[in-house]
């Protein structure tokens, strides 16, 4: 059975679904961590803490219950524009599967059209789908690049993302101004003048 919870606050509305049984499973295994670290898992601060952490959790997961490929067959249409499509300075949060650290920063996402074009809001939902995983962010960059290039036959992709890992920054080396940068690319943007002209447009602040 799942658990709905509408939560409604200055004209925002939020509905999040958790199934039941899952959320007590990972709610007493989160209990039988905190009470191994030293914790008293009983006490008022932490009595409900298991929970919102099963749930805050499966929020973050939720990309493995996304269809990235569908995501953009939803929104493709027949279009006859051969430049670069861009969207840039994407959001992304994401959890390291070594630590289970976040990590965050930007992603910069083009293509070249053969034919079809997809809605532009559909280029983020497929970055949350694959962020929202257990991840490493070169991983990430690459099923980013595979999947458009999969769906949309275009001409090339490129992805670039510019993240900050939290294992690198609260523990291991605690270097905080540290940022990681991967890249990826297809077709066209393999050729040295695209490529160039995709880094400096997501370098320019046009906007």
């Amino acid at each position: 059975m799942a658990e709905e919870f509408n939560n409604e606050s200055k004209g925002y509305e939020r509905i999040e679904q958790f199934d039941a049984k899952r959320t007590a499973q990972i709610a007493d295994a989160y209990r039988l961590v905190i009470e191994k670290l030293g914790e008293d898992a009983g006490r008022e601060g932490l009595l409900k803490t298991p929970e919102r952490a099963a749930k805050a959790m499966q929020f973050l997961m939720q990309g493995y219950e996304a269809d990235p490929a569908g995501i953009l067959r939803s929104a493709m249409f027949a279009e006859d524009y051969r430049q670069m499509v861009l969207v840039k300075d994407i959001e992304v949060y994401s959890m390291c599967e070594h630590h289970l650290l976040p990590f965050f920063g930007k992603a910069h996402i083009a293509y070249i059209p053969n034919g079809h074009i997809v809605g532009l809001s559909k280029i983020p939902r497929l970055v949350d789908a694959f962020a929202r995983r257990l991840q490493v962010q070169e991983r990430l960059t690459t099923e980013i690049r595979n999947c458009i290039d999969d769906t949309l036959k275009p001409l090339g992709v490129a992805v670039v993302i510019e993240a900050q890992h939290l294992c690198m920054q609260m523990r291991g080396v605690q270097k905080q101004n540290s940022v990681t940068t991967t890249s990826a690319f297809t077709g066209e943007f393999m050729e040295e003048k695209t490529r160039a002209e995709f880094i400096s447009l997501i370098g320019s602040k046009l906007h």
